[in-house]
This record gives structure tokens, sequence and C-alpha cells, in this order.
């Protein structure tokens, strides 16, 4: 700790979920309902905020992202193959696997979000033995296309939104240890910056920035994989509040949700042994998995920093 001015210390969770993966939560305020993902176990969950009931869906694929659709019914997602719709039972039906044949067995799409027009822009992983880099893939239904909107080279990517104005788009280049700012016009990305580099900040190797959220003022909330926090940088970059997990190895992903001002910050995480990490430390980190919440009421609300799919 004391990388910032402030620390919060979270030593509980809300739930003991134990996702192998846990990642990318999405709350919708009409139904009161947390969605998130467990990639690792094809799971997307739904907690109901009002009456704390949990309930999983078990798919055959990783689920790696969730949006809203601007239709107000059920959700849309990436897979480990592209952009898809989930539909009733469980079954989901694709809009586009745009991932070459080539490249297929060796990445998968990661995270992801949705601009203001519903377009859905989402990056994925690297490999290093194949030589794949990772990409940032948009998917315009107004079109009916994907294509690749920037090429890289990345490793893990990530944690991705936007400005309120909706004219500067985030993302995180995981092992790199980097989140970038591009400016964002009509669906077109430009002008790629270094709005962040934690090393550079104090924090230390081998841990790196994962999922984001934005809250009301502009700031950045950037989880920390490996390093039991998640960082509220300032619209600025500059470090200004840690939450500090002190059971949890992985933080992976964070957002704002629940009640009329949303300033609730539900947070995902991870297991010790995911992403073929060492699994003998999750007896030191034992909630390393679980779901968490941080109440924020009259600091924090979340900001409109990722907006429904457009079909």
């Amino acid at each position: 700790m004391g990388y910032t001015s402030r620390t919060i210390v979270v030593e509980r969770p809300l739930l003991r979920t134990q996702c192998r993966l846990g990642e990318g939560p999405l709350y919708d305020s009409k139904d009161s309902l947390l969605h998130f993902v467990d990639i690792e176990n094809c799971k997307v969950y739904h907690l109901n905020i009002r009456t704390s009931e949990l309930t999983a869906e078990q798919f055959n694929e990783p689920i790696t992202c969730l949006a809203l659709r601007r239709n107000g019914t059920g959700l849309a997602c990436t897979t480990s193959t592209g952009f898809a719709l989930i539909e009733a039972e469980s079954n989901l039906r694709y809009l586009s696997q745009p991932l070459p044949s080539e490249t297929q067995p060796y990445t998968r799409f990661n995270d992801g979000a949705c601009d203001k027009e519903g377009r859905f822009v989402a990056g994925t992983l690297y490999s290093k033995e194949h030589n794949v880099p990772g990409q940032l893939y948009m998917f315009d239904p107004a079109k009916g296309e994907c294509k690749v909107i920037d090429d890289g080279p990345f490793t893990d990517s990530n944690g991705l939104g936007w400005s309120e104005d909706g004219k500067t788009m985030y993302f995180t280049d995981s092992l790199t240890n980097k989140i970038y700012a591009y400016d964002y016009d009509t669906g077109k990305v430009s002008n790629r910056r270094v709005f962040v580099d934690p090393i550079s900040h104090g924090l230390p190797e081998g841990t790196y920035p994962d999922g984001l959220c934005i809250d009301n003022a502009g700031g950045i909330w950037s989880a920390r994989w490996g390093g039991s926090r998640i960082i509220r940088y300032t619209p600025d970059g500059a470090m200004d509040l840690e939450v500090f997990f002190p059971t949890v190895l992985n933080v992976t992903a964070c957002c704002f949700g629940a009640g009329p001002n949303e300033d609730q910050l539900y947070v995902t995480t991870a297991h010790c042994g995911a992403c073929g990490g060492d699994a003998s430390r999750q007896a030191l980190y034992p909630d390393s998995g679980d779901l968490f919440v941080v109440d924020f009421s009259g600091q924090f609300r979340g900001a409109k920093w990722r907006h429904e799919f457009a079909v």
C-alpha cells in the first residue's frame, strides 16, 4: 500500500463466488441486475441487487465481456471467437466471427465495450509463441461489418471505455503496463498516446492494469492484476486513490451501480491459478475469485462510459 495519499481497505467479499476468472461486471439499472462473467469456466452470472439472488448460465465456450442491448432485451457479448447475442436457454447467435482461421487457435477476444452509437469495440490477446499480436476490432451493426481499427501490436487487450463526451477512448494493454488514450470520432480512432504508465508511478513490476471504469468526475478506475488493488487516476493521469483488497491477489475489473446514484463499486476478481498462475498462492489470498462491493456514497458516482449495443 501507500502509492497514493488515500487508501481504502476492503476485507470481506460481498459474495463468495470463487470464479476462476471473474471479469466484466455490467450493471443494468432497469432491472437492478449486475452481470459478470467467469471466462475460464464459461459462465455468465446475474446478481439481483435488490434480492441478492444469484443465478448463472453455463455456455460451451468462454464469454469474455458483456454489453446491454439498445432494444432493452437480453445481452450482447464477445466470446473467444467473435461478437454474439445471448438468447433464450443460454444460446448464442453470432453476428461476426472475424478472427482469421490461421490465428484463431492462438488468440481470443477479451475485453470490450460499446460506443455512443452502439458499435462494439473489443480487443484480442497475443500469442508470443505463435507471433500473433493483440488487435482492436470494431463491429458496426449499422453496416453489418467488423474490422480491425488498430492492429497494435498489443499484448492482452483489456479495460476499454470512453470519456463522457465520447471524444476520448481509453484502452488498456495489460502486459506492457500501459493505459492508452485515443481521439475518437464517429467510430474512428487516432492519435494513440500513453495516458498512464503505472510502473513509472511506482507500482510494482509483475502487476498489471486490467479492467477499468470511469466515474462522473472523469476519474479512471483501473483494476490491478497481481496487485490486490484498484487505482483511481484523475483525468490528467495522476494517482488519486487506491482500494486495497488484502485477501485477493488478482483484481480484474470494476463498475459502478445500484440505486439512483450508482455509487456502489462492484469488483470482480480471479483465482490465483487463473491464466496459468500459481494456484498454491490461493491459501494466502483466499477470496481471489469472489465478488466485492465498495460503498462510495457521497464520494463518487458512475459515469456513462460505455453504452448499449445497437441491436
